[in-house]
C-alpha cells in the first residue's frame, strides 16, 4: 500500500459556503470566444446571478434534494445554472450538449437514460441547445419541463437555501469507456475534501497569485471539479475557453496560459499530442509558457513519448520540463487520485512488453531495448488517500505485479445514486475498486489499462494500449482513433486480436499492411483482422474517450457505421424533428 500525507482542514463544509466566501474576493473567471474576446465574470456576480436562478427554480417548484439536469455549453448560462441549482438546495447533473450532429437519435436514447436514471425533475438548456433537445425530453419526460435559463432569469428575486456536508452535491456520470455511464453521487463534504487535497498540492508561493486556464468540459469531472470548483474553492482566477474552441484551434489555448501568466492548466494526453499536431509555430509569435507551473496530464492513458515530446517542442516557448506532471483518477474518486512530483527528471519505465503480457510483472529493461514498452508514473497518493494494487482474490501484491488498482479516501463517491448492488461491487470496506490494472515501485503507481479491455491472447494479457500506440505515427490513420479488441473470428476457437482504425480520408491499397507491420513490429503480433473506418465511427464517451466493447459489440453486430454527413439542411431536419417532439409530448418550456 501507499499513502498520501495527511488531508489538511478543510475550510468550507459545502459548495454553496465557497461560493459565498469567493464572492468576497476580487477573484472571478474570465470567458473567452473564438475570437480571443474575454468577459470577465467576477465571483461576486457569480454569487448575485446564482441566487437570482435559485429563487427562480423555488418558484418554479424545485425543492431540495431534487436533480436538476443541465445541458449546457461553456458560459455564463452554465454558471447560473449550476451554483443557481446549488443555491437552491438542490443538485446539478451536468450532461453533454449534442455535439455529434450525425448522430442525434444515438444522443437522445444517451441523455434520456441518464435523464431517467437521475429522476431529474427540470432540464436547463439554452436556445441553440435547446432546439435539439426535444427527442431526449420526450423520453425521458421530466415533470418540470425543459425551459432556457434566460427565460428563469427574468427576475429580480434572490433565494439562498442552507445545505450540510452530507447533503448530495452533484451528480457526475462516469465516463462510459466500458460500459454504460453511471450516476456518481458526490456529497459537498466528497468535494471539499477533493479541493482541500488540490490545493495542499499546490502550495501558495511569495509573491505569487496563481490563475488557471481551462478548455475542458463542465460536464467532465476535470473541468468541473478540478478547474471551476477548486477555482471557488481557493479562490484563484480561472479562464475558459469552450472545448469546441480548442478543439477547432488549438493554439488558442497556449496563447491564452501565455498572455495570463497562467500557472495552471490541466488536459488529457491527446490535447498535449494536439497541440505537436495542430499547432503551427506562426500561431505562437510572442507566446511565453515560463509561467505554466502545473501542466497536468491526466483522464486518459499517459504517454511517455507525447510527454517527452512536448517538452521538446516547447521549450523554446519557455515550458519547462518540470512542469509536466502526469496523474490519474476517475469519477468515483471525485477525480484525482495521484499525482506525479513537479520534477525535471519524469519516473518513466522500461518494462519487458512480453513479461508484462504473459506473467503480470514488469521486468526492468534498459532505455531503447528491443520488446520494451515505455510506461509513465502517474506519481503517489494525493493527501488523504491511499492506494493498494491487489489480485482477483483481494490480496495486496508485491511490487511490480500487475494487480487492480484499490483507492481509499474522504473523496471517494457515496456510492453510485439510486443504485445500492452497483455500489456494493464496486466500493467494498471504504475502498474504491477502479476497475484499472497497474503495478507499484518504489512508493508510486503506473498504469497497465482497464481490466475489462484486456486483450488476451495464447494465454497472454495484452492492454490495448501497447497495439494502438504504435498506430499514432502510421500515415493514412487519424490519430487517437483506433483501437485494439480480442474477439473470437467466425470458426475459430481462441481470442484474436482485431484492429479497427478510422483513417484520415481516403485508405489508400498499402494503409492495412503498415497496420499491421507497425504492430508486428512492437508487439510481436499479427492482428487477425484489420477493419479501416470512416472518420468519426467508432464510438466515444462524452469525455472523448474511445468505447472499446461497444465498439467490438457494434462491429459483431454489422452496426459500427459513419455517422450522417451533418449539412445544413441535416441540421434543419433535426431541429424539425426536436420541435415536433417537444410539441407531441406537450412539455412545458
Amino acid at each position: 500500500m501507499i499513502s498520501g500525507p495527511a488531508l489538511p482542514a478543510i475550510i468550507f463544509e459545502s459548495i454553496n459556503a465557497a461560493l459565498r466566501a469567493a464572492a468576497s474576493s476580487p477573484r472571478g473567471l474570465t470567458l473567452v470566444d473564438s475570437q480571443e474576446h474575454e468577459r470577465p465574470l467576477p465571483f461576486s456576480e457569480v454569487h448575485a446571478r446564482a441566487r437570482r436562478m435559485a429563487a427562480a427554480l423555488l418558484a418554479r417548484g424545485i425543492e431540495p434534494g431534487d436533480r436538476v439536469a443541465l445541458v449546457l455549453p461553456t458560459g455564463v448560462d452554465f454558471m447560473d445554472a449550476f451554483f443557481g441549482t446549488l443555491l437552491a438546495g438542490a443538485v446539478p447533473v451536468a450532461l453533454y450538449p449534442p455535439v455529434r450532429l450525425g448522430r442525434m437519435d444515438e444522443y437522445a436514447r444517451a441523455t434520456a437514460r441518464m435523464l431517467t436514471v437521475v429522476g431529474a425533475r427540470l432540464v436547463l438548456s439554452d436556445r441553440r441547445v435547446r432546439l435539439l433537445l426535444g427527442g431526449a425530453v420526450e423520453l425521458a419526460r421530466p415533470d418540470l419541463g425543459c425551459p432556457t435559463v434566460a427565460e428563469l432569469m427574468d427576475t429580480a428575486s434572490q433565494a439562498e437555501v442552507p445545505v450540510t456536508g452530507g447533503a448530495l452535491g452533484l451528480i457526475q456520470f462516469s465516463s462510459g469507456s466500458t460500459v454504460d455511464p453511471k450516476p456518481v453521487a458526490l456529497s459537498h463534504a466528497n468535494i471539499m475534501a477533493q479541493c482541500a487535497a488540490l490545493k495542499a498540492l499546490m502550495p501558495e508561493r511569495a509573491g505569487t497569485h496563481e490563475k488557471g486556464v481551462s478548455w475542458l468540459p463542465l460536464y467532465h469531472d476535470m473541468g468541473l471539479i478540478g478547474c471551476l470548483l477548486l477555482a471557488v474553492y481557493w479562490p484563484g482566477d480561472l479562464v475558459l475557453i469552450p472545448p469546441e474552441v480548442f478543439l477547432g484551434k488549438p493554439s488558442l489555448w497556449l496563447r491564452a496560459i501565455s498572455r495570463h501568466r497562467a500557472t495552471i492548466s490541466v488536459a488529457p494526453n491527446f490535447a498535449f499530442g494536439l497541440a505537436l499536431k495542430r499547432v503551427r509555430d506562426e500561431e505562437l509569435a510572442g507566446v511565453d509558457l515560463n509561467s505554466w507551473t502545473y501542466a497536468l496530464n491526466g483522464a486518459e492513458p499517459v504517454s511517455a513519448t507525447v510527454n517527452q515530446r512536448f517538452i521538446e517542442r516547447y521549450s523554446k516557448y519557455g515550458f519547462q520540463a518540470e512542469s509536466l506532471m502526469p496523474v490519474y483518477g476517475l469519477s468515483e474518486a471525485s477525480l484525482a487520485v495521484t499525482f506525479s512530483a513537479r520534477s525535471a527528471k519524469k519516473a518513466n519505465l522500461q518494462v519487458d512488453a512480453a513479461a508484462l503480457a504473459a506473467t503480470g510483472t514488469a521486468e526492468e529493461l534498459p532505455a531503447g531495448a528491443e520488446g520494451s514498452r515505455t510506461i509513465a508514473s502517474v506519481g503517489t497518493p494525493i493527501p488523504g488517500c491511499e492506494v493498494e494494487v491487489r489480485d482477483d482474490e483481494g490480496v495486496c501484491v508485491p511490487e511490480r505485479r500487475v494487480g487492480r488498482v484499490w483507492a481509499r479516501a474522504p473523496f471517494v463517491m457515496t456510492g453510485y445514486f439510486a443504485n445500492p448492488e452497483a455500489t456494493a461491487r464496486t466500493v467494498v470496506d471504504g475502498w474504491l475498486d477502479t476497475g484499472d490494472l497497474g503495478f507499484l515501485r518504489e512508493g508510486q503507481l503506473y498504469l497497465c489499462g482497464r481490466a475489462k479491455d484486456l486483450v488476451i491472447i495464447r494465454g497472454a494479457n495484452h492492454a490495448p494500449q501497447a497495439f494502438e500506440e504504435c498506430l499514432d505515427s502510421v500515415a493514412g490513420l487519424r490519430t487517437g482513433c483506433a483501437v485494439a479488441v480480442g474477439f473470437v473470428p467466425p470458426g475459430g476457437d481462441d481470442e484474436a486480436l482485431l484492429i479497427l482504425a478510422e483513417t484520415a480520408g481516403e485508405p489508400d491499397e498499402g494503409l492495412e499492411h503498415r497496420v499491421r507491420s507497425a504492430i508486428v513490429e512492437h508487439t510481436s503480433i499479427n492482428p487477425h483482422t484489420v477493419a479501416l473506418l470512416a472518420p468519426g465511427t467508432l464510438p466515444r464517451t462524452s469525455s472523448g474517450k474511445l468505447r472499446r466493447g461497444e465498439a467490438l459489440r457494434r462491429y459483431l453486430a454489422g452496426e459500427l457505421k459513419a455517422p450522417a454527413t451533418v449539412n445544413a439542411l441535416r441540421v434543419g431536419a433535426e431541429v424539425a424533428k426536436s420541435m415536433l417532439s417537444f410539441a407531441r409530448g406537450r412539455l412545458r418550456s
